[in-house]
């Protein structure tokens, strides 16, 4: 089996965000940064080279692959600002109607700034994501917990 490439690492989350090189996109990662915190109440830890994330959780799925990923997490990429919610799409789509501009993916959502987004919707976003990350764990008696 490959190594995970996405795993926490010990590189400084406020070092990265001050090297993301567009400027629109580095104060949008930290008020991002600013939010999740406030919305998971744990602090922020780089996974892989490019993730910022907050908590974390350990899975193995019925395949028999396990792992650990981040709870909640944001990549300020060049392209656009992705957002790891754990939010469920189709639960979601009410409270996703009011987010403002966005693509969303099955794991992921995409939005180019946060100007393009109402920020009090994009925090019950994450919100309602860590309530279905926690409820899953929980199910499937995977440990969630702060890094």
């Amino acid at each position: 089996m490959a190594e995970l490439k996405t795993k926490a690492t010990k590189v400084s989350v406020k070092d990265f965000i001050a090297n993301v090189p567009n400027e629109t996109r580095r104060a949008d990662a930290q008020a991002l940064q600013k939010l999740f915190e406030k919305v998971s109440g744990w602090k922020a830890q780089m996974w892989g080279p490019t993730i910022v994330g907050f908590g974390s959780y350990e899975y193995t799925y019925d395949t028999g692959h396990t792992g650990k990923m981040c709870a909640l997490g944001f990549s300020p990429r060049s392209t656009n600002l992705v957002i790891y919610s754990g939010v469920d799409a189709v639960e979601a789509a009410p409270l996703l109607k009011g987010l403002g501009k966005h693509k969303i993916s099955k794991a992921c959502i995409y939005i180019n700034k946060l100007a393009d987004v109402d920020m009090a919707v994009l925090e019950k976003v994450l919100k309602a994501g860590l309530v279905t990350t926690k409820k899953l764990c929980k199910e499937k008696g995977w440990p969630i917990a702060a890094t």
